[in-house]
């Protein structure tokens, strides 16, 4: 694999300590089995606003996927079609984004991804088509104002691959204003990012609602006080995420902060998590706590890197299988059995359940 599209895929903000924070929060919780609760037939579909889903586990937006492989977007789709998750395209996606819902099997859930850029238009025009298209919902990444400090890439200098720089290439989801077209070094400068608007502000997610009726998820929350505010703007999901640790280091991880934002939230919107994700364990951990889905990027990037879309079905089918083992011996059938006393956390004073209950 190219050296820097490894690096673009693998590395976060400056020292990584929230890269490896995110990971290590799972750790820091323990399972509590419940015995003799009949789990010869279990179900993990569930409903994401409003759209019926086939298990809690989707993919994040990860940028760029060609680089991986020139499976890319559409590989991952299609292996994700297979088990019924929820796929966020990137704007930065290498795949037109009305490509996505004809290329892959009808009645798959799609969200697109967005940074709310400096030219409102070109915000405009990507969720207008992506209304067009059939996608269910906006993601809104909230937590980059401004580039973050990429430790690896800002010494690498992020290029495009070889296969691809030579050809010319293109951000067909960027065409508002005509197809940005990237080559040879400094991707990271050429696109996406310089469309930052560092003076955005609440009222930019309620502007969204005036021209689409698409519910509109926030992702890069990481605070109680966010929580509250994203649902007084309208927000219909909370995506709790840190950006893979790419954005900001020393931010916490998601799932430390994910109880708060439950508790703030009282259920006016759906809460997710992505960040440290990567076995089936993960996931029931954090639906435990109270996420109604987790998504990841990485292990699906690292599945499409080994073999395009097969490799990201195996990776798939075996977070799947985890989670459905871990469902059976603790005694859970359905999704909606999984409650906060499931899990208990290691601290400085002990082992203890987060909430009990005698059923």
């Amino acid at each position: 694999m190219d050296r820097h599209a490894r690096d673009y895929y693998a590395s976060g903000a400056e020292d990584e300590i929230t890269l490896r924070d995110n990971e290590k929060a799972f750790q820091k919780y323990h399972i509590r089995p419940r015995l003799l609760r009949n789990v010869a037939h279990r179900n993990m579909s569930l409903t994401m606003l409003g759209q019926p889903v086939g298990m809690p586990l989707g993919i994040s937006p990860v940028a760029f996927q060609k680089m991986a492989h020139p499976d890319g977007e559409i590989g991952t789709a299609r292996a994700l079609a297979n088990h019924g998750g929820v796929m966020i395209l990137s704007m930065l996606s290498t795949t037109a984004l009305e490509d996505l819902p004809r290329k892959t099997p009808p009645g798959n859930v799609h969200w697109l991804q967005i940074y709310i850029t400096k030219d409102r238009e070109v915000t405009r025009e990507l969720i207008h088509r992506a209304d067009i298209a059939g996608y269910k919902a906006i993601v809104v990444t909230a937590d980059s104002p401004v580039n973050g400090m990429w430790g690896v890439n800002m010494v690498h200098n992020l290029t495009l691959p070889s296969h691809l720089s030579k050809y010319g290439y293109r951000l067909p989801n960027l065409q508002a204003k005509g197809e940005v077209e990237v080559s040879g070094s400094n991707l990271r400068s050429k696109v996406g990012f310089s469309l930052l608007d560092p003076s955005l502000t609440w009222k930019d997610i309620q502007w969204i609602q005036m021209f689409t009726a698409l519910p509109i998820v926030v992702k890069g929350v990481l605070t109680a006080e966010d929580a509250i505010l994203a649902v007084e703007h309208g927000a219909s999901g909370i995506l709790v995420s840190n950006h893979g640790g790419r954005q900001l280091d020393g931010v916490p991880a998601t799932l430390d902060v994910l109880p708060e934002i439950v508790r703030a939230v009282k259920g006016r919107a759906e809460v997710y998590l992505d960040g440290g994700v990567r076995k089936g364990g993960d996931v029931f951990k954090a639906l435990a706590l109270g996420a109604k889905a987790v998504f990841f990027g990485r292990p699906a990037i690292w599945g499409l890197v080994h073999s395009g879309q097969d490799g990201v079905d195996n990776v798939l089918k075996i977070v799947k299988s985890q989670l459905d083992t871990t469902m059976a011996l603790t005694g859970v059938s359905h999704l909606d059995d999984i409650q906060r006393s499931h899990v208990m956390k290691d601290d400085a004073y002990g082992s203890h359940a987060v909430e009990t209950t005698n059923e």
